[in-house]
Protein backbone atom coordinates (compact mmCIF):
# COMPACT_ATOMS: atom_id res chain seq x y z
CA UNK A 1 0.00 0.00 0.00
CA UNK A 2 1.69 2.99 -1.08
CA UNK A 3 1.74 5.92 1.72
CA UNK A 4 -0.03 8.95 2.59
CA UNK A 5 2.11 11.78 3.52
CA UNK A 6 1.94 15.68 4.32
CA UNK A 7 3.12 17.45 2.21
CA UNK A 8 7.11 18.28 2.34
CA UNK A 9 9.81 20.03 -0.02
CA UNK A 10 11.39 17.20 -0.86
CA UNK A 11 8.61 16.36 -2.73
CA UNK A 12 8.19 19.66 -4.69
CA UNK A 13 10.01 18.48 -8.24
CA UNK A 14 7.64 15.26 -8.14
CA UNK A 15 4.48 17.03 -7.41
CA UNK A 16 5.19 19.13 -10.48
CA UNK A 17 5.46 16.75 -12.61
CA UNK A 18 2.24 14.80 -11.78
CA UNK A 19 0.57 18.10 -11.25
CA UNK A 20 0.90 18.62 -15.06
CA UNK A 21 0.32 15.33 -16.38
CA UNK A 22 -2.61 15.77 -14.60
CA UNK A 23 -3.29 19.50 -15.83
CA UNK A 24 -2.53 18.26 -19.20
CA UNK A 25 -5.30 15.21 -19.59
CA UNK A 26 -7.67 18.44 -19.82
CA UNK A 27 -10.51 17.12 -18.07
CA UNK A 28 -10.27 17.15 -14.47
CA UNK A 29 -8.23 20.72 -13.66
CA UNK A 30 -9.36 23.98 -14.16
CA UNK A 31 -5.62 24.36 -15.36
CA UNK A 32 -4.23 22.44 -18.67
CA UNK A 33 -0.55 22.23 -16.75
CA UNK A 34 1.44 22.84 -13.83
CA UNK A 35 2.81 26.34 -13.32
CA UNK A 36 6.36 26.63 -13.38
CA UNK A 37 8.53 25.23 -11.32
CA UNK A 38 9.92 28.36 -8.79
CA UNK A 39 5.84 28.98 -8.66
CA UNK A 40 5.48 25.63 -6.87
CA UNK A 41 8.33 25.32 -5.23
CA UNK A 42 6.70 28.85 -3.33
CA UNK A 43 3.11 27.08 -3.01
CA UNK A 44 4.86 23.85 -1.35
CA UNK A 45 7.23 26.27 0.89
CA UNK A 46 4.17 27.96 2.06
CA UNK A 47 2.14 25.02 2.52
CA UNK A 48 5.07 23.21 4.50
CA UNK A 49 5.01 26.52 6.64
CA UNK A 50 1.46 27.02 7.65
CA UNK A 51 0.77 23.43 8.07
CA UNK A 52 -1.73 23.15 4.97
CA UNK A 53 -4.35 20.66 5.06
CA UNK A 54 -2.01 18.82 1.90
CA UNK A 55 -1.07 15.18 1.51
CA UNK A 56 0.56 13.65 -1.13
CA UNK A 57 0.63 9.71 -2.27
CA UNK A 58 4.03 8.38 -2.74
CA UNK A 59 5.59 5.80 -4.93
CA UNK A 60 9.37 4.98 -4.12
CA UNK A 61 9.80 8.96 -4.16
CA UNK A 62 7.55 10.14 -6.58
CA UNK A 63 4.21 11.57 -5.94
CA UNK A 64 0.97 10.08 -7.79
CA UNK A 65 -1.61 12.23 -6.15
CA UNK A 66 -2.36 14.31 -4.19
CA UNK A 67 -5.45 16.29 -1.86
CA UNK A 68 -5.29 19.77 -0.30
CA UNK A 69 -8.01 21.74 1.46
CA UNK A 70 -7.26 25.44 1.84
CA UNK A 71 -9.44 27.78 3.96
CA UNK A 72 -11.04 30.93 3.14
CA UNK A 73 -9.90 33.84 3.80
CA UNK A 74 -12.14 36.16 4.43
CA UNK A 75 -13.71 35.85 8.21
CA UNK A 76 -17.23 35.23 7.49
CA UNK A 77 -15.95 32.29 5.57
CA UNK A 78 -12.83 31.28 7.14
CA UNK A 79 -14.57 27.78 8.38
CA UNK A 80 -14.79 26.71 4.79
CA UNK A 81 -12.28 25.16 2.93
CA UNK A 82 -11.75 24.27 -0.53
CA UNK A 83 -10.49 20.74 -1.80
CA UNK A 84 -8.18 20.59 -4.73
CA UNK A 85 -6.49 16.75 -5.74
CA UNK A 86 -5.60 14.39 -8.68
CA UNK A 87 -4.47 11.15 -8.98
CA UNK A 88 -1.84 10.27 -11.92
CA UNK A 89 -3.43 7.83 -14.67
CA UNK A 90 -1.28 4.88 -13.95
CA UNK A 91 -2.20 4.90 -10.20
CA UNK A 92 -6.38 5.37 -11.00
CA UNK A 93 -8.74 2.76 -8.91
CA UNK A 94 -6.40 1.67 -6.50
CA UNK A 95 -8.63 3.65 -3.57
CA UNK A 96 -5.21 6.24 -3.38
CA UNK A 97 -7.94 9.34 -3.95
CA UNK A 98 -10.53 8.25 -0.94
CA UNK A 99 -7.46 8.04 1.30
CA UNK A 100 -5.97 11.13 0.65
CA UNK A 101 -9.39 12.74 0.50
CA UNK A 102 -10.10 11.20 4.25
CA UNK A 103 -6.54 12.81 5.61
CA UNK A 104 -7.23 16.11 4.41
CA UNK A 105 -10.74 15.86 5.93
CA UNK A 106 -9.51 14.39 9.08
CA UNK A 107 -6.92 17.23 9.26
CA UNK A 108 -9.53 20.00 7.82
CA UNK A 109 -12.01 19.06 10.84
CA UNK A 110 -9.06 19.17 13.47
CA UNK A 111 -7.83 22.78 12.02
CA UNK A 112 -11.55 23.76 12.81
CA UNK A 113 -12.86 23.83 9.67
CA UNK A 114 -16.65 22.74 9.59
CA UNK A 115 -17.12 23.03 5.34
CA UNK A 116 -15.32 21.40 2.54
CA UNK A 117 -16.53 22.75 -0.90
CA UNK A 118 -15.31 21.26 -3.96
CA UNK A 119 -16.47 21.63 -8.28
CA UNK A 120 -16.16 19.09 -9.99
CA UNK A 121 -16.35 18.53 -13.93
CA UNK A 122 -20.11 17.07 -14.23
CA UNK A 123 -18.77 13.90 -16.34
CA UNK A 124 -16.04 13.01 -14.04
CA UNK A 125 -18.44 9.89 -12.83
CA UNK A 126 -16.07 8.37 -10.81
CA UNK A 127 -14.85 11.12 -8.82
CA UNK A 128 -18.26 12.36 -8.13
CA UNK A 129 -18.96 8.89 -6.84
CA UNK A 130 -16.39 9.04 -4.16
CA UNK A 131 -17.35 12.37 -3.07
CA UNK A 132 -20.43 10.89 -2.51
CA UNK A 133 -19.70 8.03 -0.80
CA UNK A 134 -17.68 9.74 1.58
CA UNK A 135 -20.27 12.10 2.40
CA UNK A 136 -20.51 15.41 -0.05
CA UNK A 137 -23.79 16.44 -1.16
CA UNK A 138 -24.57 17.82 -4.31
CA UNK A 139 -25.15 21.80 -4.21
CA UNK A 140 -25.28 23.13 -7.70
CA UNK A 141 -24.81 22.76 -11.14
CA UNK A 142 -22.86 25.13 -13.00
CA UNK A 143 -23.46 25.66 -16.95
CA UNK A 144 -20.79 25.79 -19.23
CA UNK A 145 -18.65 26.32 -16.22
CA UNK A 146 -15.41 25.23 -17.93
CA UNK A 147 -13.91 24.99 -21.17
CA UNK A 148 -11.68 23.12 -22.98
CA UNK A 149 -10.59 23.48 -27.06
CA UNK A 150 -13.81 25.36 -27.09
CA UNK A 151 -16.08 22.63 -25.71
CA UNK A 152 -17.96 23.76 -22.76
CA UNK A 153 -18.26 21.33 -19.67
CA UNK A 154 -21.31 21.37 -16.82
CA UNK A 155 -19.63 21.35 -13.15
CA UNK A 156 -21.23 20.12 -10.29
CA UNK A 157 -20.85 22.16 -7.32
CA UNK A 158 -20.68 19.52 -3.67
CA UNK A 159 -19.82 20.20 0.11
CA UNK A 160 -19.39 18.27 3.35
CA UNK A 161 -20.04 19.46 6.50
CA UNK A 162 -18.67 18.23 9.81
CA UNK A 163 -21.35 16.91 12.14
CA UNK A 164 -21.14 18.57 15.29
CA UNK A 165 -20.45 15.74 18.39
Amino acid sequence: MLPIVPVHEKYTNSYRDCLDVVAREKRYLAQIEALPLERIAGFVRSSVADDAIQFFAIDGEQVVGWADVFPRWAHAVAHCGSLGMGVHPRYRGQGLGRRLLSACIEKAWTKGLSRIELEARADNHPAIKLYETLGFKHEALKAQAMRFDGVYYDAVQMSLLRRET
